[in-house]
């Protein structure tokens, strides 16, 4: 694998199973994460996404497979086989309280071996106002960023400037299991620009779910509608030749509709666009820079869809 390529997928999906088109029940859900951390693209995976109203589920199906001694039966040697478990909670925007209580409740009890070693560093919720913003951050329990999920059919400014300077980071939802849920280049474009201007972090959730765009069915049902959907190495290259000044808004419009694949070159020193306007390169350290300083990660139903369709592709 080009290094790249690796700086570019390192911890990129968050795992989300329980949620559409794949909307697994809880236990295969959990035994989808655990195998896939074990396996060989282990390096691709970050956290399971969770709502916070369903901690305590996920806690029973998960504190069997979860690094510790409730899976080792006892045997400390054993505990640490693995890293301990990250999550991002999902809260309701109408009770973020209820869902922070949930979050603190998780965390305390999986900080010990004998329930299952796993963490929540994050959560996510709706950003109706700055305002909401502002009160949601006051109560954050230590060491939980909050993302915070902006409406990208409007302008997102006022929104993700509320997030400037603060211990949080944006969310824009990138498709849906419908077209119309599906946003245009243009305000994937607008929000990943504001996000630089800002200095503002963000992850993606929905629709990441092929390496290009392109043409896809948008559930996993027979006769599924189509629509045209983000490739996510698309979304993350933009982002990270925007963070590094190296395209505009207009020049990331271009890069997130690119379907050829021969237009992207990805090498140990890093990747190249071979734009309309001529090569835009970027190194390997750029990249590493941006996707661990600004382009965060994506949520996806499916790990599976995402990495063969990279090594189909022959950059995995």
């Amino acid at each position: 694998m080009p290094a790249s390529i690796d700086a570019l997928i390192d911890k990129l999906i968050d795992y989300a199973g329980l949620f559409p088109p794949a909307k697994l029940e809880m236990e295969p859900a959990v035994n989808e994460y655990a195998r896939h951390l074990r396996g060989p693209n282990a390096g691709i995976m970050s956290h399971f996404i969770c709502p916070a109203w369903r901690l305590e589920e996920f806690s029973k199906h998960a504190a069997i497979v979860m690094p510790g001694t409730y899976a080792t039966s006892g045997y400390t040697e054993m505990a640490d086989i693995t890293e301990p478990w990250k999550v991002s909670a999902i809260l309701k925007p109408d009770a973020p309280g209820e869902g922070l209580e949930a979050v603190e409740a998780f965390n305390e009890r999986h900080s010990r071996q004998e329930h299952g070693l796993a963490g929540i560093d994050a959560v996510e919720v709706k950003a109706p106002t700055a305002d909401f913003i502002d009160e949601a951050i006051e109560a954050m329990p230590e060491g939980v960023i909050p993302f915070f999920e902006i409406d990208h059919t409007a302008d997102p400014r006022g929104m993700i400037a509320a997030l400037s300077g603060l211990p949080a980071a944006a969310k824009i939802r990138t498709g849906g299991v419908t077209p119309e849920l599906i946003p245009t280049p243009e305000e994937v474009a607008r929000f990943i620009h504001c996000c630089q201007v800002g200095d503002v972090p963000f992850k993606c959730t929905a629709g990441l779910h092929h390496p290009l765009r392109g043409d896809y069915p948008l559930t996993y049902d027979e006769g599924s509608a189509k629509g045209m959907m983000f490739g996510y190495l698309n979304v993350f290259l933009a982002s990270a030749f925007m963070r590094h000044g190296k395209i505009d808004e207009a020049q990331a419009v271009s890069l997130l509709v690119e379907s050829d694949k021969s237009k992207l070159c990805f090498d140990d020193a890093g990747a190249t666009w071979k734009s309309a306007n001529g090569a835009v390169k970027i190194t390997t350290d750029e990249i590493t820079d941006a996707r661990r300083q600004f382009a965060f990660s994506y949520g996806s139903c499916s790990f599976t869809e995402p990495t063969e369709e990279l090594a189909e592709l022959g950059w995995l």
